[in-house]
């Protein structure tokens, strides 16, 4: 099974030791290698692995909305969120975002239940944030959203069915934000409140926590959930091929 990662960038990504050992404990021979491609060749980077016979690729930063245009079928959440994270090359391609569920897992994992019921911010109007509201919006959490562009806020409240960021803010955030991310004192202030914080970032790049001085939950369980659903979105595929 030959697979790899596209973005930019993808030095930093846990992706490919995540995804060969879920290859190895499958017991499938294969690959998975980090390709740096930047915004506007991602199609054509994705039709010349599929050329090569690539069984699919995870898409990352700034490609996940561009790779839309070389899917035939998308799921439901990729389909909402109008963007993808992984790919799957057969007689079609085929198109789906891990990121929400990915979020989900990663948070009911840390609350230690379902997400039912509980006050949910999200921090951030990209493709990442979009695909928490996706998921999100299947439960029967309450969703509230905060972003740097007003409009797009507005917009995707009315999409996704959830509130303005309120004057009570929520008791969980997910961060959605680039690393660096200046953000207004008032919204400062209502996420040091919080019950619990989870950046989507990891690692080093995972600057949250240093930034609002309290503990945060780095997205290290966020991208192991989202990469064992893109592992489980190929294998299905292959096995239905065999």
């Amino acid at each position: 099974m030959k697979l790899a990662l596209i973005g930019d960038p993808v030095d930093h990504s846990g992706s490919p030791e995540l995804q060969r050992g879920f290859l190895a404990e499958a017991g499938i021979d294969g690959h998975y290698i980090p390709i740096r491609v930047a915004k506007g060749a991602g199609s054509e980077v994705a039709r010349r692995l599929r050329a090569d016979g690539y069984t699919g690729c995870n898409v990352t930063t700034p490609l996940k909305e561009e790779l839309l245009e070389v899917c035939d079928e998308l799921d439901e959440d990729a389909r909402i969120a109008q963007a993808v994270n992984t790919l799957y090359f057969g007689d079609r391609v085929y198109g789906a975002n891990t990121d929400g569920a990915g979020a989900r897992s990663a948070l009911e994992t840390v609350l230690g239940e379902a997400v039912a019921l509980h006050r949910i911010g999200i921090l951030g109007t990209g493709a990442t944030a979009r695909a928490m509201l996706a998921q999100l919006r299947e439960t029967d959490a309450y969703t509230f959203l905060w972003g740097r562009e007003p409009e797009k806020v507005i917009a995707l409240c009315e999409r996704f069915e959830c509130q303005i960021w309120p004057q009570n803010p929520p008791e969980i955030v997910l961060s959605a934000l680039p690393p660096a991310v200046d953000l207004p004192v008032g919204l400062r202030d209502d996420i040091r409140r919080a019950d619990l914080v989870m950046d989507s970032n990891y690692g080093a790049r995972s600057t949250l926590g240093s930034y609002l001085e309290r503990d945060v939950v780095k997205g290290e369980l966020m991208l192991e959930a989202q990469a064992r659903a893109s592992f489980d979105f190929w294998l299905a595929h292959v096995e239905q091929v065999i």
